[in-house]
């Protein structure tokens, strides 16, 4: 599309004004699914009083979350948003596993506003993009108009996304309030009229079913519903405004995305047709429904303004959706491009095109996305499903390093706020995959299933990370690893539980049939017995198909824990060689290849603390100096002077077998006599003297040398044992040379 800059190192453009951070936060908060999730999930589940207060728990939650946001964008104003937080407080591990989670969480969300688009058009343009059908997926049909209409609304994206910043920017500001203004206008609407008709808001709260569970419900799957509004933490480097006012951009998004659901809610059970015998009967019927009776805020709008609010509520949801697209391709090209620059994945990913965006990261979200209308929008539920899970893990991590940052800046209110967030999705992690009277099962056992097949790719990716990282900035945190293969395994037997009770129900629900005379011509053909034992032999099937499952799954989990493992232990073993050779060149003398003078002062510092400690053994020192080395130098030349040197080293070395030598000087050797040596101290010295007296009559190389014994009664250092050796090193020195 563009021509891609030379200069890597150029940085995000400052372009983003408050408004148009809001925008983007509030327009990545909420999408298709708040005219969706409305109806067929919080009305269902907790009717208007429990969505209601739900809602608005879970906004006080994430006002706190985002007040975890706003302190570390102000302490790390750069793209990546919680990626850069963890990555630089807790490590690149930590980094890696919300970069994982958070892209799924923005990619699902992207996808499921992409592929919402063909149920636009259903809605109002009936079966005109319905055509070429290519097969059916998950009880889905999928057509080749539809597809491609999904993927002409994904290149558009990106491509608006690739040029100017400023111009999407404020593209998604005047969308969003267009369709803020819209659905006041329409809830307004529907509430003056509702006053002068028949219908009633009640119930209030889903009968039979207790109202706390209800609100309950609600509040946890609130990192879903606002999951977004931290977009903006990904261009932090964008902002053209003081990084202070970002509290106040991130609550007032919240608030506004909290009265949207809130209209949508009231506008949903405002009206209802008249064949139903309220809002609850209809909505229950919602999956029988086709047009614009399937779309409750719609039929409402329709009720009250007629043709007028219909195209009213048609220019809200587009915004919605583009609004959404939008929101989420920049968080999450901005999140690649961070990830790009720490050198994770190619760093072309990090490439500014002229318009000051990172063009490949765009171009790399809209080619994985284009194949995602032939998969089928029930698999796109599932993942949508999946992001509940991955932004509470976000947010338990935001909170997490809000907490840890603090704790060492001791900052008391932030503080506060990251361990109350770390706590609160903790809480809502467990009530989201264990179910409980309280939540009952707010995923289905297919997320939970794509859950951990995520899981365990990231574990694949990571090994191939961590196996081509030369830094050494990841595999440090195996912690962070060993926990997560925990909670794999947790989710993986709360699946196989939940999959195994769904057989049972399955199984219960065909015997239902028979008993109630039912069931099919051909199931009574088999008899009662054998029908009885076939649905018990189901169940028996079920449970060992996913108990199988679940072990393969889990040992994939602990081979590629392993896999990963070997490769960070094989890189530490090749890291101390290195580290070795690197300390035997800096500590070998280059001429003789024995211990130098660095080597000498180390040994020499370790001896002084024994001796300190009082726990040094017995040693004795031994200085050695060449003689004559002036006189081969002067007549031979330097290059016979070496090799005086070093057969003087080798004379050393083939007496003080066991101790280690060490080159001090040009022509100064030392011995550390310890253990056999020095047990045998006295014949070694007798043995260099007389070998030295025949070199000295035969032409050969001569070595002075005097010898001290370490006396723990008067030696306070090893300084006080070298010096005596010193001294009758010199005398012997003297003898030598009086003997030539």
């Amino acid at each position: 599309m563009e021509e891609i800059q030379n200069d890597d190192s150029e940085k995000l453009l400052k372009y983003l004004s408050p408004r148009t951070a809001w925008a983007l936060a509030v327009g990545t908060a909420i999408g298709w699914g708040s005219f969706v999730v409305t109806g067929n999930t919080y009305l269902l589940h907790a009717g208007p009083a429990g969505s209601i207060i739900g809602l608005l728990i879970g906004m006080l939650v994430m006002v706190l979350i985002g007040r975890n946001y706003h302190y570390m964008m102000n302490k790390y104003p750069l793209a990546g948003g919680v990626y850069c937080y963890t990555k630089n407080l807790l490590g690149h591990d930590y980094g890696f596993l919300t970069a994982w989670f958070l892209g799924l969480t923005y990619i699902a969300i992207f996808w499921a506003n992409a592929t919402s688009i063909p149920l636009f058009a259903r809605y109002f343009l009936g079966d005109f993009f319905r055509f070429g059908k290519l097969y059916t997926l998950f009880g889905n049909d999928i057509y080749i108009g539809e597809a491609l209409l999904t993927g002409v609304a994904i290149v558009l994206t990106g491509i608006l996304c690739s040029k100017s910043k400023l111009t999407t920017a404020r593209i998604a500001f005047v969308l969003v309030v267009v369709l803020a203004l819209a659905i006041f206008f329409c809830t307004g609407a529907a509430l003056v009229g509702h006053a002068n008709s028949d219908f009633s808001f009640a119930p209030t709260f889903i009968p039979d079913k207790n109202a706390f569970s209800q609100t309950i419900f609600i509040v946890i799957i609130s990192p879903w519903a606002f999951i977004g509004f931290e977009s903006i933490s990904h261009s932090a480097e964008g902002f053209s405004f003081p990084h202070k006012k970002s509290f106040s951009i991130l609550t007032l998004s919240l608030v506004v995305s909290t009265a949207l659901y809130i209209f949508v809610i009231v506008l949903s059970i405002s009206a209802y047709p008249s064949e139903y015998n309220g809002w609850l009967e209809y909505l229950k019927d919602l999956g029988n429904i086709k047009g614009i009776k399937a779309l409750p805020p719609f039929y409402a709008a329709e009720h009250y303004l007629g043709a007028k609010g219909i195209f009213i509520l048609m220019v809200v949801l587009l915004s919605l959706i583009i609004t959404s697209l939008i929101g989420n391709m920049v968080a999450l090209s901005r999140l690649i491009y961070a990830v790009s620059k720490d050198n994770v994945i190619p760093k072309k990913y990090s490439h500014l095109n002229k318009a000051h965006v990172p063009f490949h990261a765009v171009q790399l979200i809209t080619v994985l996305s284009i194949l995602i209308p032939f998969v089928g929008r029930v698999a796109i539920g599932w993942i949508v499903d999946v992001t509940t899970i991955g932004a509470t893990i976000i947010y338990g991590f935001i909170s997490y390093a809000t907490w840890k940052s603090t704790t060492e800046e001791k900052k008391t209110a932030e503080k506060r706020t990251g361990f109350i967030g770390m706590v609160l999705m903790i809480i809502f992690g467990f009530l989201l995959i264990v179910p409980t009277p309280l939540s009952g099962t707010p995923i289905t056992h297919e997320a939970l299933f794509l859950f951990i097949i995520w899981a365990i790719l990231g574990f694949v990716v990571f090994h191939h990370i961590i196996k081509h990282d030369t830094t050494g900035k990841f595999g440090n945190s195996v912690v962070v690893w060993i926990a997560l293969i925990s909670f794999v395994l947790i989710i993986s037997l709360i699946w196989m539980y939940e999959s195994n009770g769904q057989a049972v129900e399955d199984a219960i629900e065909k015997i239902y049939r028979f008993t109630h005379g039912t069931a099919c011509e051909e199931d009574y053909k088999l008899g009662e017995d054998a029908y009885m034992n076939l649905a018990m032999h189901d169940i028996q099937v079920s449970n060992i198909r996913n108990t199988f499952i679940v072990i393969a799954l889990f040992t994939l989990s602990i081979t590629m824990l392993i896999s990963n493992f070997i490769i960070l232990k094989k890189r530490e073993i090749e890291h101390a060689k290195e580290v070795g050779k690197a300390r035997t060149i800096a500590t070998t003398d280059s001429m003789t290849g024995v211990k130098n003078k660095h080597a000498f002062t180390e040994y020499e510092n370790r001896i002084n603390g024994s001796i300190s400690s009082g726990e040094e053994k017995p040693f004795a020192v031994v200085v050695c100096d060449v003689n004559g080395l002036k006189h081969v130098n002067d007549t031979q030349g330097h290059k016979a002077g070496d090799e005086y040197i070093r057969s003087a080293c080798r004379l050393i070395c083939q007496l003080f077998k066991h101790s280690p030598v060490f080159r001090i000087g040009g022509d100064e050797f030392v011995v550390i006599m310890g253990s056999q040596d020095y047990e045998r101290r006295t014949e070694i010295m007798n043995e260099l003297n007389r070998t030295v007296e025949y070199n000295q009559n035969n032409g050969l190389v001569i070595v002075a040398a005097g010898m001290a014994e370490f006396d723990s009664e008067k030696d306070s250092s090893f300084a006080s044992v070298f010096e005596r050796a010193d001294t009758l090193m010199y005398e012997r020195k003297k003898k030598l040379k009086g003997a030539r």
